[in-house]
């Protein structure tokens, strides 16, 4: 199992918990068996989420999506911020 980590801030988290949500068929049909949102206490708009793959190939090709990246420009994601990072269970 594969679990990526993306930090990232948005403009306005409401606005991007709406387009989050309306992308859950794109993320089962991309790999995703598990996922969960998190936000920072001192910040609101600063967002963690981590999805859960069955594999390192499915994680990348997830994230390489073109659709992903235009549904994170919609949600507003700041893109300066965003950091991704995949680790393998141990």
């Amino acid at each position: 199992m594969v679990t990526a980590f993306v930090q990232h801030r948005v403009k306005d988290y409401d606005a991007w918990r709406r387009v989050y949500d309306s992308v859950a068929e794109m993320q089962k049909a991309g790999g995703v068996v598990s996922e969960s949102v998190y936000r920072a206490e001192a910040d609101p708009n600063q967002v963690m989420v981590s999805h859960q793959f069955p594999n390192i190939l499915a994680a990348h090709d997830f994230f390489a999506s073109p659709a992903l990246r235009d549904a994170m420009r919609r949600a507003g994601v700041e893109e300066d911020s965003l950091r991704i990072e995949f680790f393998e269970d141990a």
